[in-house]
């Protein structure tokens, strides 16, 4: 059996590990020095635990990376908690850093790489129990307003953009007839579109809406 390649520090520190299962997608890519080296973008729906790991171990050095982004909503609960999970293991295993970014910023991201002149674009998301994410970008990917999660009559009823992108984009068509949609879900292979502006340190989650589990009144009551 040969010998494992040695330890390189200077690609570890330049190659950059992308994963993001927070929605029906679930995608993983490898970057260095901003080229994208591999990836693959399955729509899954479920099964995000089951099938990321293997899609990580799949790519070149097993995705080993000096920097690992990560989607950190909103979007599924269980797909948040799946990705960011492995990113924090595999940063701990191979001492690097992790950056979070937002769903609907990577959407809008995509729905602008289409567009000779860059608009402003509206992106909806499938939320919970029936509810769509909602969030307005500028031309420059910029958000204009906070992320927020409402019934799909109250998002409509928003809908500004002459661009309308997401999961939820073609259902929002009939409402501005004429209005441009695209339906895209967020997929790690195209995150180097994102501008550096939208990353944060640490990948909190952002779930985007209140958590359905409650504690019973008597326990909330407890003292910490």
């Amino acid at each position: 059996m040969a010998d494992p390649a040695p330890f390189d520090p200077a690609w570890f520190n330049r190659r950059r590990l992308v994963i993001d299962s927070a929605t029906e997608s679930c995608s993983v890519a490898l970057f260095e020095d901003d080229v994208l080296l591999a990836g693959e973008c399955l729509m899954l729906g479920r099964g995000h635990a089951e099938r990321l790991v293997p899609m990580i171990a799949a790519l070149p050095d097993k995705g080993r990376a000096g920097t690992i982004w990560v989607d950190s909503g909103p979007g599924s609960f269980t797909g948040i908690r799946v990705g960011l999970a492995a990113a924090r293991a595999l940063a701990l295993a191979w001492n690097a850093q992790v950056l979070g970014y937002q769903s609907l910023a990577l959407v809008a991201a995509m729905a602008h790489a289409g567009q000779d002149s860059p608009t402003p674009v509206d992106v909806v998301m499938t939320g919970g129990h029936g509810e769509w994410f909602f969030r307005p970008f500028d031309a420059a990917g910029q958000p204009l307003a906070p992320l927020v999660s409402l019934p799909p009559q109250d998002v409509l009823a928003r809908l500004a953009a002459p661009l309308v992108a997401g999961s939820q984009a073609d259902a929002c068509a009939a409402a501005r007839p004429g209005v441009e949609t695209r339906a895209l879900w967020p997929d790690a292979r195209s995150a180097g579109l994102l501008a550096p502006g939208l990353l944060s340190d640490g990948a909190a989650p952002a779930y985007g809406r209140a958590p359905d589990a409650r504690l019973p009144a008597a326990a909330a009551a407890l003292p910490a």
